[in-house]
């Protein structure tokens, strides 16, 4: 199966990039299941069910969440209703789930999603809860599965691609909105420390940089808005799985001026 992986979809911009090139790219790199990353998709802050039905409608199988994901409150029934994650290892008896299976081309595939620890909100151990999740899908035959680590440090990407590789077809990370260059396979893992986002691409990670720059000048906070006009960008991954392993993964960057550029990811011996 060839899946693809579309990280934080910030506000408006986002969501438009997705209306205009996402169908394009399945057809084109014959993509049969897509995920993405619902958190930031409406103002910049958490999903609504308008919003929710808007992103299905250009192609998304299911979407992840992170730390903003009960930003919105219309997002609690969309669990029942929609194919939506947030992070697995929220607390007990918070709605929803952050482990899903579905069936592409004959087999099964699990979406995994995980939250990180420094600077996120309470949650329980991301690596535990990994390490726990992914012994039960394979005790039930699921060999394929796809990790977004939501999570703020490096350091902690890094960790659970060591922690799961050979055992898991993929981990991306998202959170920060900065692509990193580290696009990797290794022991049949495909590994990206952070897709990076999807929207606004000239100002402070997709958000208008007035607040963040008088934030930064004098230590007074405001509110942070998605920029009316800017330049956009949509970033994807594909990756190509079967039987537990990626053989093959790219990532594209798309520009508002149709310009792509393709990265490999290279293969660790």
């Amino acid at each position: 199966m060839r899946i693809a992986f579309i990280g934080d979809i910030v506000g408006h911009p986002g969501r438009e990039m997705l209306k205009n090139y996402l169908a394009k790219i399945k057809e084109e790199y014959e993509i049969d299941f897509v995920i993405a990353n619902y958190e930031n998709a409406s103002h910049g802050f958490g999903l609504t069910l308008k919003n929710a039905n808007e992103l299905i409608s250009y192609g998304i199988d299911v979407m992840s969440g992170g730390n903003h994901t009960w930003d919105k409150k219309d997002i609690i029934p969309l669990f029942d209703t929609h194919e939506l994650l947030r992070p697995h290892n929220y607390p007990e008896g918070v709605p929803g789930t952050g482990c899903k299976t579905y069936e592409v081309k004959g087999e099964k595939i699990a979406v995994l999603n995980l939250m990180g620890h420094y600077s996120m909100p309470m949650s329980d151990n991301a690596f535990r809860c990994a390490q726990a999740t992914v012994k039960k899908l394979k005790e039930e035959g699921i060999k394929n599965i796809f990790i977004d680590f939501h999570a703020e440090a490096t350091s902690e990407k890094r960790a659970m691609m060591l922690l799961l590789q050979g055992e898991v077809s993929g981990i991306i990370g998202t959170h920060t909105h900065v692509s990193t260059d580290d696009f990797q396979i290794s022991q049949g893992t495909a590994y990206l420390t952070d897709i990076g986002l999807t929207g606004c691409r000239d100002n402070v990670i997709g958000m208008d940089e007035k607040v963040p720059l008088k934030q930064f000048l004098t230590g007074m906070k405001g509110h942070f808005d998605i920029p009316k006009k800017c330049k956009k960008i949509l970033q994807i991954a594909i990756m190509d799985i079967g039987e537990g392993k990626c053989s093959k993964a790219f990532k594209l960057k798309i520009f508002d001026n149709a310009t792509v550029i393709k990265t490999d990811a290279w293969v660790e011996e």
